[in-house]
C-alpha cells in the first residue's frame, strides 16, 4: 500500500498496529483498575475466603478471554479499515500525481526517458571531467606565463646592462657577457693556481 502511505505519511498497516497496540493497553490498564477495586472491597469484607491470589488468578483468566475477543473483533476491524476507510481508490490520484493523467505515457516511453537521463547523466560527467581537466591546464599555463615574464625580465635586464656597456643589439651584448665570463673563470683559475702554488711553497 505504497501509494496510501505516500498520502497519509504512514502506511495503513502501521496504522492499525498502533491502534491495537493502545486498545491492548487500555484494556490492561482497565482490568488492573477493577482488580484493585475488588481487592479493596475484599478488605472491607470481614471472614472472607476469597484470597488475593485467587482474585489475581481470575483476572488473568478474564483478562486472556476479553484479549481473544478483543483480537477476533480486531481482526473483522482491520479488514474493514483497510479495505474501505484507509485506501485509496484507483481511480484516485493524488495532487503531486495530476501531471500522469495531463501527459500520460507507456512503459517504453518511460524505459526511453530513463536512457535519455542516463545519457544526460554520462555526458554531464564527461563535460564536469573535461572542465577539470581544461582548468588545471590554464593553472599550469598560468605557471608557464609566470616564468617566461620572468625570462622576459631578465631579458631586458641583459639589454639594459648591454646599453650601460655600450652595446645596444643583445647579440652583440650576450657575446660581451659570455666573453667577460671566460676572463672571470680565467681569472679565477689564475688565482686558485697561484694559491695552490703558494700553499705548496
Amino acid at each position: 500500500m505504497t501509494y496510501e502511505a505516500q498520502f497519509f505519511g504512514f502506511t495503513p498497516q502501521t496504522c492499525m498496529l498502533r491502534i491495537y497496540i493502545a486498545f491492548q493497553d487500555y484494556l490492561f490498564e482497565v482490568v488492573q483498575a477493577v482488580e484493585q477495586v475488588i481487592l479493596k472491597k475484599l478488605d472491607g469484607i470481614p471472614d472472607c475466603a476469597i484470597s488475593p491470589v485467587q482474585i489475581r488468578k481470575c483476572t488473568e483468566k478474564f483478562l486472556c478471554f476479553m484479549k481473544g475477543r478483543f483480537d477476533t473483533l480486531f481482526g473483522k476491524m482491520e479488514q474493514l479499515f483497510l479495505q474501505l476507510i484507509l485506501r485509496i481508490p484507483p481511480n484516485v490520484l493524488l495532487p503531486e500525481d495530476k501531471s500522469q493523467e495531463m501527459h500520460p505515457y507507456s512503459e517504453e516511453e518511460f524505459q526511453l526517458l530513463q536512457k535519455e537521463i542516463e545519457q544526460l547523466q554520462e555526458k554531464y560527467k564527461t563535460e564536469s571531467c573535461t572542465k577539470q581537466a581544461l582548468l588545471a591546464e590554464l593553472e599550469e599555463q598560468k605557471i608557464v606565463q609566470a616564468k617566461l615574464k620572468q625570462t622576459l625580465s631578465l631579458f631586458d635586464e641583459l639589454e639594459n646592462v648591454g646599453r650601460d656597456q655600450g652595446t645596444s643589439d643583445f647579440r652583440e651584448s650576450l657575446v660581451f657577457l659570455v666573453q667577460n665570463s671566460r676572463k672571470l673563470q680565467n681569472i679565477r683559475d689564475n688565482v686558485e693556481k697561484e694559491s695552490k702554488r703558494l700553499k705548496i711553497s
